[in-house]
């Protein structure tokens, strides 16, 4: 089971919503190549509201994927589409149901 996630909110700036629903695609194959990312989600929660969901089995691949090259291109882009830096959490998962 994965103990650890994290949990990454975007606001796009105005008119740049579709960008970051672009980037958000692309960074798919991305989290696809990170051995220690167990599951990884792009969402929209609203209009101009993005965010990311992973999960990892432990800190070590947490912290590989923060220092990754979805964060790198995430932070590189993140003036040119987001209103302000993302906010990340830290998340320990306590209980998940399968299946």
């Amino acid at each position: 089971m994965e103990k650890y996630a994290l949990l990454a909110s975007l606001q796009a700036k105005p008119g740049k919503e579709r960008d970051v629903e672009d980037f958000l695609r692309s960074a798919e194959p991305l989290a696809k190549q990170e051995p220690g990312t167990v599951r990884w989600y792009a969402f929209r929660t609203g209009p101009a509201m993005f965010g990311i969901f992973d999960t990892f089995a432990d800190e070590p691949a947490r912290e590989a994927h923060l220092n990754g090259e979805i964060a790198k291109a995430l932070m590189a882009k993140s003036e040119e589409l987001l209103v302000e830096t993302p906010q990340i959490d830290k998340l320990e998962i306590l209980a998940s149901k399968e299946g």
